[in-house]
C-alpha cells in the first residue's frame, strides 16, 4: 500500500462521496423531483427522525473516549446543534417540526413504533461503529458532511417547488445545517489528514467513509422497498393513509 499525501487522501475521500453518497439514490431523485406521494414523504421523515435522534448518542460516545480536550471541545458543539440548549431548541426539535408539518403525530414519531427494521439496523450499526472503532475511524465516518450542503440545497428547492404540503417553516431544520456541516466537516477532514499517518490508517479512514455512505444508502433502500416497489411494508411499520 502506498502512503498518500494529505491532498491525495482528501481527493480519495471526495471520490467516495462522488460515487457513493446517497444523493445518487433513486429515492432521493423521487423525493426532490416531486414524484413522491405525501405518504412516501411522511415515511421518509419518520424514518429519518431515528437517524437524527441517534446522532447525539454516537457523538457522546466519541467524546467519552477521546483524551484530547481540544477535540472534545470541538466535537461537543455537535451535541448542542442537535440537542439544543433547552427543550424545543436544536436540530432534533426542528426535525419534529418537519414531521408535525407533514401531519404525523409527534408521540408516534418519537415512540419509534413505525420504524422500518432496515432503518433501525442501519442507524444502530452506525452508532455501534462510532462506539467500537478507533477514534480516527469514528471521526472519518462523519465525513459524509462534506457532501451534505449540496443535497440540502436540492432538497429544499425541490420539495418547496413540488409539494403544496411543504412550507419553508416545515423545512426549517435545513436552514442551519449547511454552515454547521461545513464547520464540522472542515474539522474532521483536517483531523484525518493529520492523523492518518500510515497506509493502514488511510485505508481505515477510506473504509469508514464507505461504511457511512452505505448506512445512508441502505436506509433509502429500505424506504424504496417498503413504499415504492414492491411496496411491502413490514409488519408494525408505518402505513401511509391513502384516503
Amino acid at each position: 500500500m502506498k502512503l498518500l499525501t494529505p491532498d491525495e487522501l482528501e481527493a480519495a475521500l471526495r471520490d467516495i462521496g462522488a460515487r457513493r453518497y446517497h444523493r445518487l439514490h433513486p429515492f432521493h431523485a423521487m423525493l426532490h423531483g416531486g414524484q413522491c406521494s405525501k405518504g412516501q414523504v411522511q415515511a421518509w421523515a419518520l424514518n429519518r427522525y431515528y437517524y437524527q435522534a441517534s446522532i447525539p448518542l454516537k457523538d457522546a460516545s466519541l467524546i467519552a473516549r477521546c483524551d484530547d480536550a481540544s477535540v472534545r471541545r470541538e466535537w461537543r458543539s455537535r451535541l448542542v446543534d442537535h440537542d439544543g440548549e433547552h427543550d424545543g431548541d436544536g436540530g432534533i426539535a426542528r426535525w419534529l417540526k418537519l414531521t408535525d408539518g407533514l401531519g404525523l403525530d409527534r408521540d408516534y414519531v418519537t415512540s419509534l413504533k413505525g420504524l422500518l427494521p432496515g432503518t433501525r439496523f442501519a442507524v444502530e450499526a452506525y452508532v455501534h461503529f462510532v462506539r467500537d472503532k478507533t477514534l480516527l475511524e469514528a471521526i472519518a465516518s462523519s465525513l459524509t458532511e462534506l457532501f451534505s450542503p449540496v443535497i440540502i440545497g436540492e432538497r429544499m428547492a425541490g420539495m418547496l417547488s413540488h409539494y403544496d404540503f411543504v412550507t419553508p417553516e416545515t423545512l426549517s431544520y435545513f436552514d442551519k445545517r449547511p454552515p454547521q456541516a461545513r464547520r464540522d466537516s472542515d474539522f474532521a477532514l483536517d483531523y484525518v489528514k493529520r492523523h492518518a499517518r500510515s497506509p493502514q490508517d488511510q485505508q481505515a479512514v477510506l473504509a469508514a467513509l464507505e461504511f457511512k455512505c452505505g448506512v445512508l444508502w441502505s436506509m433509502l433502500d429500505a424506504l424504496a422497498y417498503a413504499y415504492v416497489s414492491p411496496g411491502l411494508v413490514p409488519p408494525g411499520a408505518f402505513v401511509p393513509d391513502v384516503t
